[in-house]
């Protein structure tokens, strides 16, 4: 039998635990508005959850949001009980898995039949900003690339990831936020206190040369500054939103079957394509 080939590794999660350790309440803003935002997608859902489980790498914030859940850090096997909850939350930490896949998996796992997940996470636009002035410093100072920001999923490509993750009636939205700073040396420092600093396991080893740092917030200020004389950032929050499979769900009808034609619901005529 021929071994299986180990999946190569986005995360060195050492490195972002340090990170994480690092980071302060204070500046988990986009922890705060998701958490507000996913209260208000529960309260349009007609259900009262009574066993909830949150899957975080920031348990004491979210354990303050959410005082009864069960807390799971986001570790490559959940600690997660099969069919144990009726809500599953994941979030924030979908980005810096290695196996965004297997966190989904054993999250649907962890419910009860007709069981809700909601998984938050940054998206591909976060910080295209930063990205593209790093990017263009780096190849002018240096003369190559280095890996410096996460390359984070596509709305579509995530909410395809739900699909095979196996659960029913799977959505993904989008929300763009845009936050802004004095310069690019106070967007660096704020995401190190966020514990979203770079924890890429193919990442540079050595300390940022001080004249490509300078080099991408003169690119910065130049491209992305807005009319109060600072600069924009953008961190764009997926949602995706699925639920363990059950028979009382809704289903899809088989192409053909309709008993209605859309001529008789539009009050319109039907006329055959031409051959």
């Amino acid at each position: 039998m021929v071994p299986m080939e180990k999946m190569p590794e986005l995360t060195d999660r050492t490195a972002l635990l340090r990170n994480r350790a690092r980071a302060i309440p204070e500046a988990l803003f986009l922890h705060d508005v998701v958490a507000d935002e996913i209260k208000e997608r529960l309260k349009e859902v007609n259900r009262t959850f009574t066993s909830v489980a949150i899957v975080t790498g920031f348990p004491e914030h979210w354990a303050g949001h959410f005082p009864d859940a069960t807390i799971v850090d986001d570790t490559e096997t959940l600690n997660l009980a099969p069919q144990s909850y009726d809500l599953v939350l994941h979030m924030m930490a979908l980005h810096w898995a290695n196996d965004p896949v297997g966190q989904l998996v054993q999250c649907r796992h962890a419910l009860k039949a007709d069981g809700m997940m909601l998984a938050s996470c940054l998206g591909g636009q976060t910080l295209h900003e930063l990205r593209a002035s790093l990017a263009e410093a780096e190849a002018v100072v240096a003369g190559g690339l280095s890996p410096r920001i996460a390359p984070m999923g596509e709305i579509r490509d995530l909410g395809a990831l739900l699909q095979r993750a196996g659960f029913a009636l799977p959505v993904a939205d989008g929300t763009p936020l845009t936050a802004d700073y004095a310069n690019a040396f106070h967007l660096m420092h704020d995401l190190r206190k966020m514990g979203e600093a770079n924890a890429l396991a193919h990442r540079p080893r050595h300390f940022t040369m001080r004249n490509i740092l300078t080099e991408a917030a003169t690119v910065y200020a130049e491209n992305f500054i807005n009319d109060q004389g600072r600069v924009d950032a953008t961190f764009e929050i997926i949602t995706l939103t699925g639920w363990a499979p059950d028979d009382s769900q809704p289903k899809a009808l088989r192409p053909g079957s309709a008993t209605t034609r859309l001529a008789d619901v539009l009050g319109t005529d039907e006329k055959p394509l031409k051959d």
